[in-house]
């Protein structure tokens, strides 16, 4: 069971990797699973876990922790323990240490707390902030609190008519709208009108065969970005070759990560338009 009034923290290990599969004699609790911003450390499971939909949560700022700011947003706590026989064996300076470096890792700013062994992770990325709370207790049980804050909402959708000028002009458009959770390349339900557009442009001009390019900002290591926009281009061709039954032949997908910016990634105003899908003329 959860516990109530908790302070939360971050901590971890990066879903982006850094772990490896591992067989936990102990089984999650039901309906819990890690958050797709982090794994967990080796050889701990879940007890509980505790979702709302909105909620406001403190933390310190990082990186100097000067302040204190609250957090409003979706809000999910997640317990682990560490599994039987491996009780003793993870301390707390282990734990802060592995989820401040994977933060780092993919751009997060981290401040850690010594006088309460609690760690405060910020990540801006793919829209959003996520805010990450570490509190350990002890070296067998910690909280990762996170609360997701929208950061900034895409421009508005291009229609058909717009794509097609853009490409006629240029060879090229690029499509804000099409949208993907955190670290993630499955289209997301919300995408719909973007998608629908292409379709009608596509369906407008039989003849136009066009490269699906994937871009992401400069967060995340440049191999890491690469592969992360190349599955979502696969996965915007997918969506248009069978929902919308477009030919494949007419379509290819490409991801070009970090390498063909827009903006500056100095800021999130940047970061964010760097972050797209383009259509280029074959």
């Amino acid at each position: 069971m959860m516990k109530k009034g908790i302070a939360v923290v971050f901590g971890v290990v990066v879903a982006i990797g850094l772990m490896g599969s591992f067989a936990f004699a102990q089984q999650d609790a039901k309906g819990c699973k890690d958050h797709p911003a982090f794994t967990r450390m080796p050889n701990f499971y879940i007890v509980g876990c505790e979702q709302k939909e909105f909620d406001t949560v403190d933390f310190y700022e990082p990186p100097q922790g000067e302040k204190s700011v609250k957090v409003e947003g979706r809000t999910y706590v997640i317990e682990y323990r560490a599994q039987k026989g491996f009780e003793g064996k993870t301390t707390t300076l282990q734990m802060m240490r592995n989820y401040a470096n994977a933060a780092r890792q993919i751009g997060g700013i981290v401040y850690e707390r010594a006088s309460n062994n609690m760690a405060y992770i910020k990540i801006v990325k793919d829209g959003k902030e996520i805010w990450v709370k570490l509190s350990p207790y002890g070296g067998d049980r910690y909280y990762l609190t996170f609360v997701e804050k929208e950061a900034m909402k895409q421009e508005v959708t291009a229609d058909a008519k717009f794509m097609a000028d853009g490409i006629s002009s240029t060879g090229h458009v690029a499509i804000y709208g099409i949208y993907f959770d955190f670290n993630k390349s499955d289209v997301k339900p919300e995408s719909e009108p973007a998608l629908q557009e292409i379709n009608k442009l596509l369906s407008g001009n039989p003849n136009l065969k066009v490269f699906i390019v994937g871009h992401t900002d400069n967060v995340g290591g440049v191999d890491y970005n690469m592969k992360l926009s190349q599955a979502r281009a696969d996965a915007v061709v997918k969506v248009l070759t069978t929902k919308y039954k477009i030919n494949p032949q007419r379509l290819k997908a490409y991801g070009v990560g970090q390498l063909a910016p827009v903006a500056p990634n100095k800021t999130e105003e940047g970061r964010a338009k760097n972050r797209r899908v383009e259509l280029v003329e074959q």
